[in-house]
């Protein structure tokens, strides 16, 4: 005998309850790979060459454009660059030194006022001082003709300084001194402007200059 109180046992047949064994999992079930696992995919690396190839070709386009803009500059030369060749500069030599020769006054100041003729209100003192570098001028020499451009240095596209040699026929009394002629060096400072060379000084070098 036990004791005073039954055993506990739930509804049913009376008996302890009984748990399933559990069950070894089996060796031989097969699996979804068969074998060794397959090596893992490596993903898909995009490509760089079609980004490079497209970066060298902008960058050519870039220098193609940059050497036709050079180029194109190059050909655009400053207004007056063409103005003081060789040639021009004779002629405009030429005009001022046939201006005094000729007592060409207005002219002559033209020339020397070095682009400021037209914008000058008041001109006679100029032209005074025209007058008194023709009648200088006419004293020395009855004539001037420029035969060599012996060199032209150029500070600035628009301006040049100027050696040149003309031939001279001396004013002397005499008619064998004025048949004489003689080679003599000058110097002129010229200026472009306006489709015009101007002389804006003229010096000439003497044999006893030192």
């Amino acid at each position: 005998m036990t004791g005073p109180y039954p055993p506990e046992y739930g509804a049913g047949p009376t008996g302890p309850q009984l748990y399933p064994q559990s069950l070894p999992y089996p060796e031989n079930v097969p699996s979804a790979y068969p074998g060794m696992l397959p090596p893992p995919v490596p993903y898909r690396k995009k490509k760089r060459w079609p980004i490079v190839l497209a970066v060298v070709v902008a960058l050519a386009l870039v220098a193609a454009v940059v050497a036709v803009i050079a180029m194109a500059g190059g050909d655009e030369e400053p207004a007056g660059s063409n103005a003081l060749s060789e040639s021009s500069v004779t002629a405009a030599i030429q005009d001022y030194l046939d201006a005094l020769t000729n007592g060409d006054d207005e002219t002559v100041a033209r020339h020397t006022l070095c682009g400021l003729f037209d914008a000058v209100k008041e001109k006679r003192s100029d032209l005074a001082l025209a007058r008194l570098s023709g009648d200088a001028f006419r004293k020395q020499y009855r004539q001037a003709e420029v035969i060599s451009i012996d060199k032209i240095v150029q500070p600035s596209p628009h301006q040049a300084q100027v050696l040149f040699t003309m031939r001279v026929t001396p004013a002397g009394g005499s008619r064998r001194e004025q048949s004489d002629t003689r080679e003599q060096q000058a110097v002129a400072q010229l200026l472009a402007e306006d489709n015009e060379i101007l002389v804006c000084s003229y010096l000439p070098r003497t044999s006893g200059q030192y």
